[in-house]
């Protein structure tokens, strides 16, 4: 009966396209190309290609409650936090109109947030208590050169009292010693006091080291006449006796060029069940474009970020502890480009792909390595391929997080560059000696792609662009399936929106995946007319649902300690063959660095299952996790939330 019924299914398939063919062939191009588009609706909704490839489908929103998306995080409730900010808008920006939606994604309900600040390039990641920590995000807009009407840049304020620090108030005015050009400062700048160094032989005195405050400072009127062209040491104005001794500026040359983004201090935890952001202390240093990242003590490591004067954070790491909800910076120093990819390992080091998502010297702390934060020894790995092309990559731990083997996707050159990789790269850090070896390629190279762990051990990869932000009408309507167990990389369902740059992807509780954003430069191949941001959401529904029906999975405990069991009610006990723990994405700018879903040993009774979990908190970080059994046939159930203390 099963072969009848193929051979008839492919006989209904030849019919079909023998008659696309023939009425191309009498009509013409239109029809031909009507005809081939309806054919192609029919092919991509018969069960036998959504079973093998899956299916996509746009969510579009009521037009008041559409906003351009440039962060998202999967709640514990559920539901989907949406933060635009000023959504990359001078507009919004200018009007202090910042926006944030939340979205349930099984009611289809989307409700309005207060957004206090400009979360735009922000950075977050999920907490024990199921808040989301949201820190850094937009003070200042980049001018483009032609833009800026007032000379300007960076004023590195020197401190020899070694006795008190020195507090600067906004409009500060320093006058060149050379140039006699006036500058004024933009905000106020604490400039610590100076650090007295003594001969470590002797213990006699040899110097004051300064300290140092960084501020942005600006020509009081404008015009090409007050750029310099030189360093300069610069006079504090208002300051006299000691003090007027001890403070000073010293300046490069400060022009009129481009300006780059400005960040903020500002910190928030969001509360998914008030649904409101909660002001937390602010960080030490203004941040747009950090990464945080959870450190094995549950602290959360804050790294990178352009600064409020539009400067690369100068190494200066920091930690927020959620108990005291306070920041303290990290004893060491290390810089980064903004948005590096950087994630715990199961010996409590962190390890750094080199990804990253911008901003910074192209030879300034983009080597892979692992990185012990306490001691601060960073060990390069070698092996990587394009090794000048991981701006704009992807980086996954692939599932299982034991087997702590990382994935590193395609990526671009540094900045504007038209170089794209096709690459994957993995690494096996449990190896004696790791190394980076290639995986199989991507048919295009590709910058910005989405990427999303499976409970079925696979990673969804889908999208990006082969330009900078899809110049050049660059977007790749493509997406693949990576079986991190074959280790082979398959074709599936070609999505309907194109996304690259301010797009990502995440896995949704019934098993499905959701993709947002996407802000390209332009929407034509001639690089012409100026793009538009993508506000459309899409849902991709996987080949594993498109199999029998999802196992069920019910009942249980809500927490479950690390090394403890807990059971489950499941009708279908005799089928389950895997359980996962899969923690709650927060995706932005190619980076998730929250991503992991962890092997659960597993024992099976005829309608319950009893799932351990693993002891070692740096493999299991405290907080919620979706919990998945997968069947026989791959097929998942939905999540059941735990929450490990």
């Amino acid at each position: 009966m099963k072969d009848r019924a193929g051979r008839r299914r492919a006989r209904r398939l030849a019919i079909g396209t023998a008659v696309v063919l023939a009425l191309a062939g009498m009509n013409g191009p239109w029809v031909y190309r009507f005809s081939t588009e309806k054919y192609h609706d029919y092919k991509i909704n018969r069960p036998e290609y959504k079973a093998e490839n899956g299916k996509w489908e746009v969510v579009n929103f009521p037009e008041k409650y559409r906003q351009n998306t440039i962060h998202a995080a999967l709640l514990h409730t559920g539901k989907v936090l949406l933060v635009a900010g000023s959504g990359n808008n001078a507009d919004n920006f200018d009007a202090k109109k910042f926006d944030t939606r939340i979205w349930d994604p099984v009611k289809g309900t989307i409700k309005k947030i207060p957004t206090p600040a400009d979360l735009f390039c922000t950075g977050h990641t999920q907490l024990a208590n199921g808040n989301l920590l949201i820190a850094g995000g937009t003070k200042r807009y980049e001018k483009l050169k032609g833009d800026v009407t007032k000379a300007g840049g960076l004023m590195v304020v020197h401190n020899e009292n070694p006795d008190k620090p020195i507090t600067l108030p906004a409009g500060t005015k320093f006058t060149g010693k050379e140039n006699g050009k006036t500058f004024v400062s933009k905000d106020p700048v604490v400039v610590e006091r100076a650090t007295k160094v003594f001969d470590k032989a002797t213990g006699a005195f040899l110097r004051n080291e300064p300290g140092l405050g960084r501020i942005y400072v600006e020509a009081q009127k404008k015009g090409a006449k007050y750029e310099t062209g030189t360093q300069d040491n610069y006079r504090v104005q208002g300051l006299s006796g000691a003090d007027s001794r001890n403070t000073y500026g010293i300046a490069e040359k400060l022009a009129l060029d481009k300006k780059d983004f400005q960040g903020i201090r500002d910190a928030f935890e969001f509360d998914p069940v008030a649904e409101k952001y909660i002001k937390v202390d602010p960080m030490n240093e203004a941040r747009w474009y950090p990464t945080l990242t959870t450190m094995s003590d549950g602290k959360i490591l804050s790294l990178s970020g352009l600064d409020e004067i539009g400067q690369l954070v100068p190494g200066k790491n920091e930690m927020y502890d959620p108990k005291t909800k306070k920041w303290t910076y990290t004893t060491h120093t290390r810089q980064f480009p903004t948005y590096p990819a950087i994630s715990l390992m199961q010996n409590g080091e962190m390890f750094y792909s080199g990804a990253n998502a911008g901003y910074g010297p192209d030879n300034v702390g983009r080597d892979p390595g692992i990185w012990n934060v306490a001691t601060n020894k960073f060990t390069k790995l070698k092996g990587l391929s394009d090794p000048n092309m991981l701006e704009t990559a992807g980086t996954v731990l692939l599932p299982p997080a034991q087997d702590e083997k990382y994935m590193v996707i395609g990526g671009g050159g540094v900045g504007e560059s038209k170089l794209s990789s096709k690459k994957t790269r993995l690494i096996d850090l449990l190896a004696a000696d790791p190394r980076f070896t290639d995986g199989p390629s991507l048919e295009k190279g590709t910058r910005y792609p989405q990427y999303s762990i499976l409970p079925d051990d696979t990673v969804m990869i889908s999208g990006g662009s082969e330009d900078y932000r899809g110049r050049g009408a660059s977007n790749i309507l493509q997406a693949h399936m990576y079986d991190a167990q074959t280790g082979k990389l398959r074709r599936v369902a070609d999505p309907l929106v194109g996304r690259n740059y301010h797009s990502g992807s995440i896995l949704l509780p019934d098993g499905r995946i959701m993709f947002f954003g996407s802000d390209s430069l332009y929407a034509d191949k001639a690089d012409t007319k100026p793009g538009k941001f993508e506000q459309r959401i899409e849902i991709y529904t996987p080949p594993y649902l498109y199999h029998d029906a999802q196992p069920s999975l019910s009942g249980g405990p809500q927490t479950i300690a690390r090394g403890a069991s807990g059971t489950f009610k499941s009708a279908d006990a005799s089928t389950i063959k895997t359980a996962r723990l899969i923690r709650p994405s927060a995706s932005t700018h190619v980076t998730d660095v929250d991503q992991r879903s962890i092997a659960l040993d597993l024992k099976k009774t005829k309608d319950t299952i009893t799932v351990t979990v693993p002891k070692n908190r740096n493999l299991v970080e405290s907080g919620w996790y979706m919990l998945f059994v997968t069947d026989d046939q791959g097929t998942p159930s939905k999540a059941q939330w735990v929450k490990v203390p």
